[in-house]
């Protein structure tokens, strides 16, 4: 169940919001409601909801500022409910990344699309962050760096160069020959510091990249293969499925 709040300083919109629409069948709770920004802002805190409905002029602090003030902190999906249509209230929410603008009175079906879409929304991104964590497992860089500092300066150049020119074309030969050093020696480093081999590291940094790249929605397959460094796109489908068990066009869809 998604966790809704609702901040509304009319308590006639705000308890009928509340309390005549079926939450339940849209998937979603009510977990409090708050008459004012101020206190929104304490029961977003308190209660992290997934959506939070909020009026845009309330006693205190007003919508936009609540939002501003806790976005951050909370990443939860905001829809804005007023009366007002002024333009420059569009704009600042759009600025704020607000999922939907919707004016006062507000129509049911109208509110059900909304949280409908944004539902989908939010079961999207919990599946692109299980799979981000799942790419990510033993990638944790600042550990790798701390690591690196008490075992060797190459290692540290080498993440380095990992972060920086990874949708190049680049491995443990050539980033050797650059270092000076051999391939064999700075392999067995890279092992002994981070655990995985150097191209194992390379390819779930890749993925990452990947995941973040099509999560835009921007670009097709075979740019972001392009973007990460695998300039074969049957290379890109095969490595990112090892990583997440779906193929790039699964995670897509």
């Amino acid at each position: 169940m998604l966790k809704v709040l609702i901040v509304e300083d009319e308590d006639i919109i705000r308890k009928g919001l509340a309390y005549t629409m079926d939450w339940m069948s849209m998937g979603c709770v009510i977990v409090g409601e708050a008459s004012n920004g101020k206190e929104g802002i304490e029961k977003i805190l308190e209660f992290e909801p997934n959506i939070v409905l909020v009026d845009i002029m309330m006693p205190y602090i007003d919508g936009m500022e609540m939002i501003r003030r806790t976005i951050d902190k909370v990443p939860y999906k905001s829809v804005i409910l007023t009366s007002y249509a002024e333009f420059s209230y569009a704009q600042e929410a759009i600025g704020l990344k607000v999922s939907d603008y919707l004016l006062k009175p507000v129509d049911q079906d109208e509110l059900r699309k909304v949280i409908a879409r944004i539902s989908s929304e939010i079961e999207k991104d919990q599946e692109v962050e299980k799979l981000y964590e799942k790419s990510n497992m033993g990638m944790n860089m600042a550990q790798f760096y701390t690591s690196a500092s008490n075992e060797s300066p190459y290692i540290t150049q080498m993440l380095m160069i990992t972060e920086q020119r990874f949708a190049e074309k680049i491995s443990i030969e050539s980033i050797a020959s650059e270092l000076g050093v051999s391939a064999s020696y700075l392999s067995r480093k890279f092992k002994n510091t981070t655990g995985l081999t150097y191209l194992d590291f390379l390819n779930k940094y890749r993925v990452q990249q990947a995941i973040k790249l099509l999560q835009q929605g921007k670009y097709k397959i075979y740019e972001v293969s392009d973007m990460t460094g695998f300039t074969d796109y049957k290379h890109f489908n095969a490595v990112f499925k090892r990583y997440t068990n779906l193929s790039p066009s699964d995670f897509m869809r």
